[in-house]
């Protein structure tokens, strides 16, 4: 049985599989084909078919598995020809979302006409493939046995669903790309696809968000000629203008583009309504829409979509802008421009899967590495404190220095017993189920420090921001416990503007920051200050001696990213 986070890896894997197949091939029957077989193998389901529905009552069945004896006879014509409840309901608009279909009809028809063996298949899933309210066909799988299929993985199959019919649509654009390669526009298209083709292969080998945004505007400028390309990031409902190529120079920036509450920052109406209506925008006069972009008379916003798996909707992640003077941009431009912007949509989330990947392997080499720690050295300076004391126990009126010898030994390892046993806690994660304050409090018992927040409400963090918060909340709290001489301490948590402060404060001897000599925990500090500058933020400490110390850390609060991880 797997755990939940189990389960969320696979569905990672199977979702980042699935991507990388539909991206590899332009032959669609070949293309479905092995997506199929994919599918259910990392599902662990055991047979389905794949229909590309057409003006009714045209259908083409395009991807079939391991089809039970009464529905593969005669070169499958059980499943060629007729008709069933699957594609009725389809047809009629009133499949829409993923169901589990009770008693499919073709088989029902294969028991009473005698065609042959079913293997006790009765039921299966059908997802209808859907692309921005185009429908193309369905999806049908299953399971000997199998008669129920829950939210959780009809929610999987409906994210797979729509790879794949991303990939059909991209396909089915192809392929008229080929039959009509005989005239200029043809080639215009040939030329086009196989830009933004080069395009995406190159974008998908990428593992880094920053060199990502940078790519995507260096590569479109390049490839089609265009004089100017931005990326614009949304941030909790506000955009920002993040990479931006003109004139043949790429600069990386942080500029506002537009306010949260639909309060617009600056002229940027097309990028707005992009972002908001999630529709290509297109618009022609010299108007500029963005903050230190040169204006141009032809300009286009491209909005970039995720799937929200767990709501089964669609956000916008960021709006891709171009500008240039060679002419407006036509409906086929517009057409194939929602295709390039759907595949860079993959690319930067096949990243964000990747850095939640990374962060999996990081908590599970952590927890190695405290289990490793507390079963092998742990348990031998536990063992070498007792022997210690024993010795002593026993020399004690023979050679009363070797006893007092042999008893600093002991204190010495229990000493390092004791700082082991607070390495191997720091080595945990900082849990994920209790949040950043619960793991922090039981840290400070752990040192002995009675520990007092001070906030108003909790702020939500994402992941990477609570994670660095925490560990430098845990070295604060050491030294404090080490060198402060004080078992009282304060951490205040409060957001001022676009700004997050987290503040852990005493009432102990304190030092003088500008003193190395005077300050034996340095390296502490500094791995502090390298936590704080990972997340954007700053590392301020207020100290003197006989008063006290507090640690400062600013975290721009804004710089959280929804999905983006930047």
């Amino acid at each position: 049985m797997l755990c939940d986070k189990d389960q969320y890896v696979e569905e990672l894997l199977v979702l980042k599989t699935i991507a990388e197949n539909l991206n590899q091939s332009n032959d669609m029957k070949q293309m479905l084909q092995t997506t199929l077989e994919k599918l259910l193998e990392l599902t662990h389901l055991e047979t389905g078919w794949l229909f590309l529905v057409e003006d009714k009552p045209d259908y083409i069945l395009m991807a079939d598995y391991n089809l039970p004896p009464a529905l593969s006879r005669e070169d499958k014509i059980p499943m060629r020809c007729g008709d069933c409840l699957c594609l009725r309901m389809y047809r009629a608009g009133s499949l829409n979302e993923p169901v589990t279909m009770i008693e499919c009809e073709r088989l029902h028809n294969a028991k009473e006409q005698c065609w042959g063996e079913t293997h006790n298949l009765t039921h299966h899933a059908t997802i209808p493939l859907m692309v921005q309210g185009k429908r193309l066909g369905l999806l049908n799988v299953g399971s000997p046995g199998k008669e129920h299929f829950s939210e959780g993985e009809l929610a999987l199959l409906q994210s797979v669903a729509y790879q794949i019919g991303t990939a059909v649509e991209r396909t089915e654009l192809s392929e008229q790309r080929e039959k009509q390669a005989v005239d200029s526009m043809a080639r215009f298209i040939v030329d086009y696809y196989a830009k933004a083709s080069k395009v995406t292969r190159y974008l998908w080998k990428i593992n880094d968000m920053k060199r990502m945004l940078e790519a995507i505007v260096e590569e479109l400028a390049h490839a089609f000629g265009w004089p100017t390309v931005a990326m614009i990031t949304s941030d909790d409902d506000n955009l920002y203008l993040r990479t931006v190529r003109q004139n043949e120079v790429t600069h990386s920036c942080k500029e506002l583009v537009r306010k949260a509450a639909h309060k617009t920052a600056r002229k940027s109406g097309i990028v707005q309504r992009a972002y908001e209506e999630q529709n290509v925008v297109v618009q022609e006069g010299l108007v500029r829409v963005l903050p230190g972009v040169q204006p141009h008379t032809y300009t286009a916003a491209i909005p970039l979509k995720h799937l929200e798996r767990i709501f089964q909707t669609y956000e916008t992640m960021g709006v891709l802008f171009i500008g240039r003077e060679s002419g407006p941009f036509s409906e086929l431009e517009v057409e194939i421009l929602e295709v390039l912007a759907e595949h860079i949509s993959l690319a930067i989330e096949k990243i964000c899967l990747y850095y939640e990947w990374q962060d999996l392997l990081l908590v599970e080499e952590r927890n190695r590495l405290a289990r490793d720690l507390h079963d092998s050295v742990n348990q031998k300076l536990f063992s070498l404190s007792l022997l210690a004391q024993g010795v002593r126990e026993t020399t004690l009126h023979e050679n009363p220095h070797t006893a007092e010898a042999i008893h600093d030994i002991g204190q010495l390892a229990q000493e390092t017993l004791t700082e082991m046993r607070s390495l191997i806690w720091q080595l945990r994660p900082s849990g994920e189920a209790k949040g950043i304050l619960a793991s922090l409090k039981d840290y400070a018992e752990k040192l002995g420090i009675q520990l007092t927040f001070i906030m108003k409400e909790i702020p939500v963090l994402t992941n990477r921001v609570e994670e660095s918060l925490y560990r430098i909340g845990q070295e604060a709290l050491n030294n404090i416990s080490k060198h402060a001489g004080t078992n009282r301490a304060w951490i205040r948590m409060e957001q001022d503007g676009s700004y997050l402060y987290m503040k852990i404060s005493d009432q102990g001897r304190g030092f003088n920051p500008g003193s190395p000599e005077l300050c034996p925990h340095s390296l502490g500090l500094t791995s502090m200050r390298e936590r704080a500058s990972e997340i954007q933020g700053t590392l301020s400490i207020s100290s003197e001696e006989g008063t006290g110390t507090m640690v400062t850390v600013m975290v721009p609060f804004l710089s959280q990213e929804r999905g983006l991880n930047l």
